[in-house]
């Protein structure tokens, strides 16, 4: 592949149409806004500037990452603040070409604080619709369960988020995977399947292929997060391309959290040789590295990725969104113009 098609391929990536399915908006928090918020609220942080909270930004594994996640919640308190936090995003976002988010928010680190559910869910919202209104992006929203929780606690939340359910899409499972399988919140979910809403899970990414059948099998879930070590079971692979269920992946955030050495490893182009629906996105941007744009750019260079698989992963994107099919036909549409202009 020489330099010249890669530069063309470089603008493809930009100017593609996108949706970005796996992005937990407190992830977005940037060491900038991080710090000023705790200004903003007087929240104490174990940092004395934005170098020291830069700096912060570095760990080895899911864990680490999700202390430093939490103690980042801290500085969100107000409701401007979770607006501030949104719009921020959708800023950002806005200048890849996202045209469509589906974003996770995490509740129950919010009000296990004290701070109220709709002061969270109103100032995301609130935001999500001013940026469909100034920047066009359209949005879906996913409310997740922490699964590091109990299902009790998941069905509190349900709970609180009841008077918000025509503002919803959809359920989430993130957290700590390994050894809170999808099992452990099989009665949560069949509730919210009960109420329509749409499920997805994180499975598969440090957890083994048994939780992406657990998901599958008894959460039901209608998209998989994640789903690398799916890979590992032949059955898995057949079922998930038979089935057509999409899966979200999220390269930089592999190869921050470990869960891939070097981003030649990533599973984005066996999935696509094998007929796995996958998608790229940035799941915690801030933290591990890049939007969805540097995750493209990623793995184009380390997988010498072609024009015709960047609009495919595009594709996908809308394919495996919760939009309408009239919609998701626009979108494909303007990707195939797009990619035939490169021919």
């Amino acid at each position: 592949m020489n330099q010249a098609y890669r530069d063309k391929r470089d603008a493809f990536i930009a100017a593609v149409p996108k949706a970005e399915l796996h992005l937990h908006i407190e992830g977005s928090l940037e060491p900038d806004m991080m710090f000023a918020l705790a200004g903003r609220n007087g929240v104490k942080l174990p940092y004395n500037s934005v170098e020291e909270v830069s700096a912060a930004y570095q760990f080895s594994n899911l864990q680490e990452f999700l202390d430093l996640y939490y103690l980042g919640m801290q500085v969100l308190v107000e409701e401007q603040d979770f607006y501030d936090l949104t719009m921020a995003y959708l800023e950002r976002v806005h200048r890849d070409n996202v045209q469509h988010v589906e974003i996770f928010f995490d509740p129950q680190g919010h009000t296990e604080r004290g701070i109220p559910f709709e002061r969270v869910i109103g100032g995301i919202l609130r935001a999500l619709d001013d940026g469909e209104a100034r920047l066009g992006i359209t949005y879906k929203l996913i409310m997740c369960f922490l699964r590091h929780l109990s299902e009790e606690d998941a069905f509190e939340t349900l709970a609180e988020a009841e008077p918000w359910l025509d503002r919803i899409a959809g359920v989430g499972l993130d957290s700590s995977e390994v050894g809170h399988p999808p099992e452990k919140f099989t009665r949560v979910f069949a509730k919210c399947r009960e109420l329509g809403l749409k499920l997805v899970a994180h499975a598969g990414e440090e957890g083994p292929p048994d939780y992406v059948w657990q998901a599958l099998d008894t959460l039901k879930i209608d998209r998989i997060d994640h789903g690398n070590r799916a890979l590992e079971d032949e059955t898995l692979i057949k079922r998930i391309v038979n089935d057509g269920y999409t899966l979200t992946v999220c390269p930089l955030s592999n190869l921050k959290l470990c869960v891939i050495d070097e981003i030649v490893e990533s599973p984005v182009k066996v999935m696509l040789d094998q007929g796995i629906k996958a998608t790229v996105n940035s799941d915690d941007p801030s933290y591990f590295g890049g939007y969805i744009n540097d995750n493209y750019h990623a793995i184009a260079d380390a997988l010498d990725l072609t024009i015709e698989d960047i609009a495919t992963l595009a594709a996908n994107s809308f394919e495996g969104s919760f939009l309408e099919a009239t919609e998701i036909d626009k979108h494909r549409a303007q990707i195939s113009d797009l990619a035939e202009q490169q021919a």
